[in-house]
């Protein structure tokens, strides 16, 4: 018997890294998963390359591995149809929803005030009103379910702390923990909480951009904060170390949070 038996979770991102990771926790767990990832670049000139398709599928096939149903599909958070074609396909095939996991985002790296048009827009509409897509797709299935659930919401340690270089992604990471509260207010009635997670380096593709290294060997006067060591020490954050988060707020272990920001980060908010 699993925690989450025959429950359903719809994850976002979930090609590779983070979201692969809490799709497959979910699966060993009992829950089929609806998919989504957008498979493509989203900016001409981030510093690391964008999930594949084949990455989506191998997701899928993980699922399916450990004996749960995978809908797994190409869509863009910033595009609501496409959002909402998933979810209905996912809530027609296995009956209901249950999590939602909003866990797409991009990074970039820029001084404030050089941070290109492109790519303020494009971090904005992904990571901010991408997740607002999202809720918007995935929690009226589950208020007609009646069931109850819970979102939850992939902000940053840069979504409690500032960090330089990182003016467009922190404000945000910062803006979803507002939109979460304020979900956590307006669906607590039905019986849905809402929480955000605030990882900090986590060893995925984004998690490795070359501009990170780069900028702290050419700045140092402003980048000792990515250096600077943290209360638990080095090495590095694992997907795993994410998804077992996101299933313990997932799970009745946890039924009275809501309203919380949740850091992952060994300590590094608080340093």
């Amino acid at each position: 018997m699993g925690r989450f038996d025959d429950r359903v979770v719809l994850i976002t991102g979930a090609a590779r890294g983070q979201g692969r990771a809490v799709a497959r926790r979910f699966a060993a767990e009992g829950a089929n998963v609806i998919a989504v990832d957008v498979c493509a670049p989203v900016l001409p000139d981030l510093g690391y390359p964008a999930a594949t398709e084949d990455d989506l599928a191998e997701t899928g096939r993980l699922v399916e591995q450990a004996g749960r149903g995978c809908v797994a599909r190409v869509a863009d958070v910033r595009d609501q149809a496409g959002l909402d074609a998933a979810v209905a396909e996912g809530v027609d095939r296995f009956g209901r929803l249950d999590y939602v996991v909003a866990n797409a985002g991009i990074a970039s790296y820029h001084l404030t005030l050089d941070v290109p048009d492109e790519h303020w827009a494009t971090v904005l509409d992904v990571n901010l009103t991408g997740v607002w897509r999202t809720v918007r797709a995935g929690a009226p299935a589950m208020i007609a379910a009646g069931n109850g659930g819970v979102i939850t919401i992939t902000s940053s340690a840069a979504g409690l702390r500032a960090f330089p270089y990182l003016g467009h992604y922190a404000a945000t990471k910062h803006a979803l923990v507002g939109l979460m509260r304020t979900l956590a207010i307006e669906l607590g009635p039905d019986g849905i909480r809402v929480n955000t997670i605030h990882p900090g380096a986590v060893d995925t593709p984004m998690g490795h951009d070359p501009n990170v290294p780069r900028l702290i060997e050419e700045s140092p006067r402003l980048t000792s904060s990515y250096t600077s060591p943290r209360p638990l020490g080095g090495g590095a954050q694992t997907p795993d170390d994410i998804a077992d988060t996101v299933l313990w707020l997932s799970s009745d272990e946890a039924r009275f949070i809501t309203g919380a920001t949740i850091p992952i980060d060994g300590g590094t908010v608080v340093r």
